[in-house]
């Protein structure tokens, strides 16, 4: 299948973008020769790729286009460097990456601030919960992910990083309140639980672990990572909070210390060979296996 690259660089920038106008404005183009691009694209392989809603998506053939157009992009970049062709020019590498809250706020902004300049990477962060990454892979949204998922994605290579530990924890009056008699199963049925998002099932793997029942207790969504901590603090509810955040623990107890939950976490990236995605993967190594466990 012989695809042109200027079809493959245009359908990119209408799903980056969203729109066909904002692609058009992004290329330099005008919007009409963004439609013609991407309806003769589809002609050629004989599928519709794009839904043509606000914002526009891609189809499940779309998802595997973006994928080849992104590498097409990637390799190109590649190459240039290695040709010297980017030398002196005010050009940088977009490095789209899917990263879970906890380990943004832990420690992979300080493995992307090690990346070595020479690369002149920018970084596109999607954040998104550790076991539904793998998803932004297969979708052509990202070139390497942080997961809980060890399987690789078809087209990629997957390392495990270490284990994030978290502990059950909660205010002091919280825990007064609501733990009297320590966090039994019928205690934490009624206990008031905070939870990230819709997709966030920590707590609740933690309750069904440790209670061996599956309970549904009342629930706060706070989704930020920080955010969620200071809602344990002031007493919103108990929640399963990341060690590496715990540089202290005011107001905030144990409700069972000798019980903590590890997630494993791995980093998946795609197989190619190429500069950029081998320097982050270095850096993405050593940063976290000094935090992860």
């Amino acid at each position: 299948m012989d695809l042109d690259f200027a079809q493959l660089r245009t359908f990119a920038a209408v799903l980056d973008e969203g729109t066909f106008d904002g692609a058009a404005a992004a290329l330099r183009l005008t919007p009409s020769a963004v439609s013609q691009r991407i309806k003769a694209l589809e002609q050629h392989v004989g599928r519709v790729l794009v839904r043509r809603t606000r914002p526009v998506s891609a189809t499940a053939s779309g998802e595997a286009v973006m994928r080849l157009a992104r590498q097409v992009a990637r390799l190109e970049q590649d190459t240039a460097e290695a040709l010297g062709l980017t030398a002196g020019r005010d050009e940088y590498v977009s490095v789209p990456l899917v990263v879970n809250a906890d380990s943004m706020s832990t420690w992979m902004l300080r493995a992307l601030a090690r990346m070595p300049e020479r690369h002149r990477a920018l970084f596109e962060l999607h954040r998104e919960d550790e076991y539904h990454a793998p998803a932004r892979l297969r979708d052509g949204t990202a070139m390497a992910a942080v997961t809980s998922v060890p399987e690789p994605v078809q087209g990629c290579v997957s390392e495990k990083l270490g284990a994030m530990r978290y502990h059950a924890m909660a205010s002091i009056d919280f825990a007064d309140r609501w733990f009297p008699g320590g966090p039994d199963a019928e205690a934490l049925r009624h206990a008031p639980m905070l939870t990230f998002d819709r997709k966030d099932d920590l707590q609740d793997r933690f309750l069904r672990r440790r209670t061996r029942h599956r309970l549904d207790p009342p629930r706060h969504y706070v989704p930020g990572a920080a955010e969620f901590v200071e809602a344990a603090r002031l007493g919103l509810g108990w929640g399963m909070l990341p060690e590496p955040m715990l540089t202290h623990t005011d107001g905030l107890v144990f409700l069972a210390a000798d019980d903590p939950f590890d997630v494993p976490l791995y980093w998946q990236r795609w197989r190619l060979e190429s500069p950029v995605l081998d320097a982050l993967t270095d850096v993405v190594r050593r940063t976290a296996g000094e935090v992860l466990r």
